[in-house]
Protein backbone atom coordinates (compact mmCIF):
# COMPACT_ATOMS: atom_id res chain seq x y z
CA UNK A 1 0.00 0.00 0.00
CA UNK A 2 3.04 2.88 0.59
CA UNK A 3 4.09 1.79 -2.47
CA UNK A 4 1.60 2.88 -3.96
CA UNK A 5 0.94 5.80 -2.55
CA UNK A 6 4.61 6.45 -2.81
CA UNK A 7 4.26 6.04 -6.58
CA UNK A 8 1.04 8.38 -6.90
CA UNK A 9 2.38 11.15 -5.26
CA UNK A 10 5.40 10.78 -7.04
CA UNK A 11 4.09 10.67 -10.16
CA UNK A 12 1.12 13.06 -9.60
CA UNK A 13 3.42 16.06 -7.86
CA UNK A 14 6.34 15.66 -10.40
CA UNK A 15 4.03 15.65 -13.44
CA UNK A 16 2.86 18.92 -11.90
CA UNK A 17 6.11 20.09 -11.19
CA UNK A 18 7.35 20.12 -14.53
CA UNK A 19 3.91 21.85 -15.96
CA UNK A 20 4.78 24.38 -13.81
CA UNK A 21 8.61 24.79 -14.87
CA UNK A 22 7.98 24.21 -18.62
CA UNK A 23 5.56 27.07 -18.20
CA UNK A 24 8.69 29.67 -16.50
CA UNK A 25 10.54 28.07 -19.49
CA UNK A 26 8.48 28.91 -21.98
CA UNK A 27 8.27 32.43 -20.61
CA UNK A 28 12.02 32.51 -20.65
CA UNK A 29 12.48 31.66 -23.69
CA UNK A 30 9.82 33.84 -24.83
CA UNK A 31 8.22 30.53 -26.65
CA UNK A 32 4.85 31.14 -28.76
CA UNK A 33 2.50 31.73 -26.23
CA UNK A 34 -0.53 31.14 -28.87
CA UNK A 35 0.96 27.87 -29.92
CA UNK A 36 -1.43 25.00 -28.37
CA UNK A 37 1.06 23.53 -26.39
CA UNK A 38 1.45 26.48 -24.83
CA UNK A 39 -2.22 27.20 -24.61
CA UNK A 40 -2.10 24.01 -22.66
CA UNK A 41 0.63 24.97 -20.21
CA UNK A 42 -1.15 28.38 -19.54
CA UNK A 43 -4.20 27.06 -18.99
CA UNK A 44 -3.28 24.13 -16.86
CA UNK A 45 -1.10 26.36 -14.30
CA UNK A 46 -3.61 29.59 -14.56
CA UNK A 47 -5.48 28.65 -11.25
CA UNK A 48 -2.54 28.38 -9.26
CA UNK A 49 -0.41 31.07 -10.86
CA UNK A 50 -2.82 33.82 -11.19
CA UNK A 51 -3.67 34.17 -7.48
CA UNK A 52 -0.20 34.37 -6.91
CA UNK A 53 0.41 36.84 -9.34
CA UNK A 54 -1.81 39.23 -7.45
CA UNK A 55 0.81 39.02 -4.52
CA UNK A 56 4.08 38.39 -5.43
CA UNK A 57 5.12 40.68 -8.47
CA UNK A 58 7.15 39.79 -11.38
CA UNK A 59 11.17 40.81 -11.48
CA UNK A 60 11.69 41.29 -14.75
CA UNK A 61 11.42 38.74 -17.26
CA UNK A 62 11.18 36.53 -14.85
CA UNK A 63 7.59 35.04 -13.79
CA UNK A 64 8.43 34.78 -9.54
CA UNK A 65 5.01 33.52 -9.67
CA UNK A 66 5.30 30.77 -11.34
CA UNK A 67 8.92 29.97 -9.65
CA UNK A 68 7.53 29.92 -6.47
CA UNK A 69 4.31 27.80 -7.29
CA UNK A 70 6.87 25.84 -8.47
CA UNK A 71 8.87 25.43 -5.00
CA UNK A 72 5.57 25.39 -3.11
CA UNK A 73 4.83 22.53 -5.06
CA UNK A 74 7.93 21.05 -4.36
CA UNK A 75 8.13 21.32 -0.68
CA UNK A 76 4.10 20.10 -0.80
CA UNK A 77 5.65 16.82 -2.19
CA UNK A 78 8.09 16.80 0.55
CA UNK A 79 6.23 17.28 3.21
CA UNK A 80 3.55 14.88 2.38
CA UNK A 81 6.74 12.03 1.78
CA UNK A 82 7.61 12.88 4.95
CA UNK A 83 4.74 12.23 6.32
CA UNK A 84 4.01 8.88 4.79
CA UNK A 85 7.56 7.69 5.39
CA UNK A 86 8.51 8.85 8.93
CA UNK A 87 5.19 9.32 10.27
CA UNK A 88 5.83 12.94 10.77
CA UNK A 89 7.45 16.78 8.92
CA UNK A 90 10.19 18.38 9.33
CA UNK A 91 9.44 22.10 7.78
CA UNK A 92 12.79 23.34 7.29
CA UNK A 93 14.18 20.18 5.80
CA UNK A 94 11.17 20.45 3.19
CA UNK A 95 12.16 24.22 2.60
CA UNK A 96 15.74 22.79 1.27
CA UNK A 97 14.55 20.04 0.26
CA UNK A 98 12.04 21.76 -2.55
CA UNK A 99 14.78 23.54 -4.11
CA UNK A 100 16.68 20.13 -5.03
CA UNK A 101 13.81 18.98 -6.23
CA UNK A 102 13.02 21.59 -8.27
CA UNK A 103 16.11 21.58 -9.63
CA UNK A 104 16.58 18.03 -10.44
CA UNK A 105 12.66 18.47 -11.84
CA UNK A 106 14.05 21.26 -14.10
CA UNK A 107 16.69 18.80 -14.96
CA UNK A 108 14.68 15.86 -16.12
CA UNK A 109 11.95 17.96 -17.91
CA UNK A 110 15.04 19.44 -20.07
CA UNK A 111 16.25 16.15 -20.57
CA UNK A 112 13.05 14.58 -21.85
CA UNK A 113 12.43 17.88 -24.01
CA UNK A 114 15.91 17.19 -25.71
CA UNK A 115 14.78 13.63 -26.33
CA UNK A 116 11.69 14.61 -27.59
CA UNK A 117 12.85 17.25 -30.05
CA UNK A 118 15.56 14.17 -30.93
CA UNK A 119 13.26 11.94 -32.09
CA UNK A 120 10.57 14.13 -33.67
CA UNK A 121 13.15 15.84 -35.84
CA UNK A 122 13.69 12.29 -37.49
CA UNK A 123 9.93 12.24 -38.43
CA UNK A 124 8.60 15.46 -38.54
CA UNK A 125 8.98 18.10 -41.19
CA UNK A 126 8.88 20.69 -38.98
CA UNK A 127 5.42 21.50 -39.30
CA UNK A 128 4.09 20.09 -35.74
CA UNK A 129 3.50 22.97 -33.56
CA UNK A 130 5.03 20.55 -30.52
CA UNK A 131 8.27 20.64 -32.43
CA UNK A 132 8.32 24.47 -33.14
CA UNK A 133 8.05 24.62 -28.96
CA UNK A 134 10.64 21.98 -28.51
CA UNK A 135 13.10 24.49 -30.97
CA UNK A 136 12.16 27.37 -28.79
CA UNK A 137 13.05 25.69 -26.11
CA UNK A 138 16.24 23.53 -26.63
CA UNK A 139 17.94 25.80 -28.99
CA UNK A 140 19.14 28.62 -26.20
CA UNK A 141 20.58 25.26 -24.90
CA UNK A 142 22.38 24.03 -27.79
CA UNK A 143 23.49 26.86 -29.39
CA UNK A 144 26.61 27.49 -26.83
CA UNK A 145 27.57 23.92 -27.64
CA UNK A 146 27.40 23.96 -31.63
CA UNK A 147 30.05 26.94 -31.22
CA UNK A 148 32.12 24.68 -29.55
CA UNK A 149 31.17 21.41 -31.38
CA UNK A 150 29.82 22.47 -35.07
CA UNK A 151 27.84 19.28 -36.56
CA UNK A 152 29.90 17.19 -38.64
CA UNK A 153 29.02 15.62 -41.89
CA UNK A 154 25.31 16.68 -41.17
CA UNK A 155 25.40 15.15 -37.68
CA UNK A 156 24.28 17.68 -34.99
CA UNK A 157 25.95 16.00 -31.57
CA UNK A 158 25.08 19.07 -29.28
CA UNK A 159 21.67 17.07 -28.51
CA UNK A 160 24.16 14.37 -27.30
CA UNK A 161 26.35 16.92 -25.18
CA UNK A 162 23.60 18.78 -23.87
CA UNK A 163 21.93 15.38 -22.80
CA UNK A 164 24.94 13.87 -21.25
CA UNK A 165 26.04 17.04 -19.26
CA UNK A 166 22.18 16.81 -17.97
CA UNK A 167 22.49 13.54 -16.77
CA UNK A 168 25.96 14.16 -14.88
CA UNK A 169 24.55 17.35 -13.13
CA UNK A 170 20.64 15.21 -12.36
CA UNK A 171 23.23 12.52 -10.76
CA UNK A 172 25.16 14.69 -8.77
CA UNK A 173 21.74 16.46 -7.37
CA UNK A 174 20.36 12.88 -6.79
CA UNK A 175 23.49 12.38 -4.17
CA UNK A 176 22.57 15.91 -2.81
CA UNK A 177 19.29 14.93 -2.40
CA UNK A 178 19.78 11.11 -0.67
CA UNK A 179 22.00 13.10 1.41
CA UNK A 180 18.40 14.87 3.17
Amino acid sequence: MNNALLFLINTGFNLYLMVVVLRLWLQLARADFYNPFSQFIVKATNPLVLPLRKVIPSLGPLDTATLVLAWLVAVIKMLLLQQLLLGGIAPGHALVAGVLILLKESLSLMFWILVIRAILSWFSQGRNPIEQVMHQLTEPLLRPIRRVIPPMGGLDLSVLVALIALQFVQILLGDLLRGF
